[in-house]
């Protein structure tokens, strides 16, 4: 699901990560990557892609069920547009208002 959060930003993205409660993780794409855990076990886990454009942030967002099962494939059984992605979204949303 993307979103986007209106600028300009008054914090870095690094800084918008950690304020979110997100860590930044290395996709091997160049991409700016996050993930959040809902379990302790790092799986599910929220996986967000931030994107600059212009003064705009641009989100992109999904929840990782379980790692990836086979090397050099990406598929993840994520969920894209279900309820507990938009709860996460308005909980970005307010956190950084």
């Amino acid at each position: 699901m993307k979103f986007i959060i209106k600028g300009p930003q008054k914090d870095s993205t690094a800084s918008i990560i950690r304020k979110i409660g997100y860590s930044a993780i290395n996709t091997g794409t160049g991409k700016i990557s996050a993930t959040r855990p809902l379990e302790p076990g790092g799986f599910p886990r929220f996986h967000i892609f931030l994107e600059q454009s212009g003064i705009d942030l641009i989100l992109n967002i999904h929840v990782d069920q379980k790692k990836v099962s086979y090397k050099g494939v990406s598929a993840h059984s994520g969920e894209y547009d279900t309820k507990l992605v938009e709860t996460e979204v308005s909980r970005i949303q307010e956190s950084l208002r």
